[in-house]
């Protein structure tokens, strides 16, 4: 069964909400990493993020990759909150894998929450 690497950025990583959406297909954690500092991002109502893809102000988000079926990534994002979707994102160290994007007009009038690199992060300073 040919395998992909996903890049998530909130409620799918180890531990969080979601994460078991991952469990369930198979999916297996790869490693932490940093996306390239190309990207923003959002909290949606505080429950979860959106990561947009940006020309100028973005900064490296941590991320987590997963290992799953290609077969599964439908099913995956399927169950992802409405205005998630899958995208291509470039890594910290080159590699481009698909990952969770926000699609831009979900982040209108949320609170931008680049400056903490990352949702666990921002989760963190809100329950220090």
């Amino acid at each position: 069964m040919e395998q992909i690497h996903l890049a998530v950025n909130g409620t799918l990583m180890r531990g969080l909400i979601l994460n078991n959406n991952l469990l369930a297909v198979g999916a297996t954690f790869v490693r932490e990493a940093r996306t390239e500092p190309a990207y923003r991002l959002w909290s949606i109502g505080d429950i979860h993020p959106a990561m947009l893809r940006v020309r100028e102000g973005g900064q490296a988000i941590a991320v987590e990759v997963w290992s799953l079926p290609l077969a599964a990534v439908g099913t995956v994002f399927l169950q992802e909150p409405p205005g998630l979707c899958v995208g291509k994102v470039r890594l910290e160290d080159g590699e481009i894998v698909l990952g969770v994007l926000g699609e831009p007009i979900l982040c209108e009038g949320q609170r931008e929450i680049t400056l903490w690199g990352g949702w666990r992060a921002y989760l963190q300073a809100q329950n220090p």
